[in-house]
């Protein structure tokens, strides 16, 4: 970052970090890499009004954890403190019991996906179009979610946005949510795209921005729409913040690179089908989760080891880091809370 403010990155050469204003590129040549642009889903092209903590909050009484009032409230405080980490993890954390913390887990899927079905979740303004115009001058679109597949299949179902991205990618897809890099270079080989200074990163929490630089994205970008403040993401490492997912386009100079071709091409997409298509077998992958006394497991490397039992050992939002940094196995990570 220069003394002015002003950050530099592949695609363009001034970047203002600043929530309302984003510079585009004055050099097209720097534009001419770009071939994936991995979105986050839920708190940067989705917003959910809460439904995270209120399926927290379902799950933590179903499954006995958090009983008492106080410690809801610090196991809640504990959780947003945990954005873009694994589910299980965190119920791990509020729990010395594995039986316990997996039926945690599956409850906050099921309940998760059941508020997004009845209106609990809506597109952020401008999102649909940003990811219309990308795929219009050739840009491939990622959706990543740290759900589950069959609750992201829900979440886009609910917004309408079946078949809208390229490809949509969870941990199940990839092996690991945030901070790790796995969605980001999952998104990148499936797409076909040749190198990872071509892919943009977008994400609302710090664990988003993580898993980007551990990609060697060419360009990482926060939004101010979900889970953390600017201060976190910049912080974080994030190469720009902005106000919300539509401000993309202007960081990245989208307008100069379409012509009246590029246009076009959006009514092209209305009828594109997503290239990672489930079966339909795959909907009903969480229906035993309607029994909350019937739990499947959820694969996930274990804590670091550290005895979480204890709430009052997790006020600490630095807590947070010590999840899955040590010991963890080589099953895939399932899924995450963002």
């Amino acid at each position: 970052m220069s003394p002015e403010g002003l950050i530099t990155s592949e695609f363009d050469d001034a970047a203002i970090i600043d929530a309302d204003i984003a510079a585009p590129a004055d050099d097209l040549d720097d534009l001419a890499d770009l071939e994936v642009v991995v979105l986050d889903l839920t708190g940067t092209t989705v917003v959910d009004d809460g439904l995270v903590e209120r399926a927290f909050e379902r799950a933590a009484d179903a499954a006995g954890i958090a009983g008492m009032d106080d410690e809801l409230d610090r196991a809640v405080a504990f959780l947003q403190a945990s954005a873009g980490r694994s589910t299980i993890a965190v119920f791990r954390a509020l729990s010395d019991d594995e039986d316990q913390a997996q039926h945690a887990a599956a409850v906050f899927e099921s309940a998760y996906a059941e508020l997004a079905s009845h209106g609990g979740v809506r597109a952020v303004a401008g999102a649909e179009e940003l990811i219309r115009r990308l795929r219009a001058i050739g840009v491939s679109v990622v959706l990543t979610a740290g759900l589950s597949r069959a609750t992201t299949d829900a979440v886009l179902a609910a917004v309408g946005w079946r078949g809208l991205a390229d490809l949509t990618l969870t941990p199940e897809d990839a092996g690991r949510g945030g901070p790790y890099p796995d969605l980001p270079l999952t998104a990148l080989l499936r797409v076909g795209a040749s190198s990872v200074d071509g892919m943009v990163v977008v994400g609302d929490a710090t664990a988003d921005v993580a898993g980007g630089l551990a990609a060697g994205a060419g360009l990482v970008v926060g939004v101010l729409t979900g889970s953390d403040d600017e201060r976190a993401l910049s912080e974080a490492g994030a190469d720009a913040v902005v106000a919300s997912v539509a401000d993309l386009g202007e960081l990245l100079g989208l307008e100069a690179l379409e012509g009246p071709d590029a246009l076009e091409g959006l009514d092209a997409l209305e009828g594109a089908d997503r290239l990672d298509d489930v079966d339909d077998d795959d909907d009903d992958e969480y229906e035993e989760y309607a029994d909350v006394d019937e739990v499947t497991d959820v694969d996930e490397p274990d804590a670091d080891g550290a005895d979480f039992s204890d709430l009052d050992a997790l006020r600490d939002a630095g807590d947070v880091d010590d999840l899955d940094e040590t010991g963890a196995d080589d099953r895939p990570e399932g899924q995450t809370l963002r």
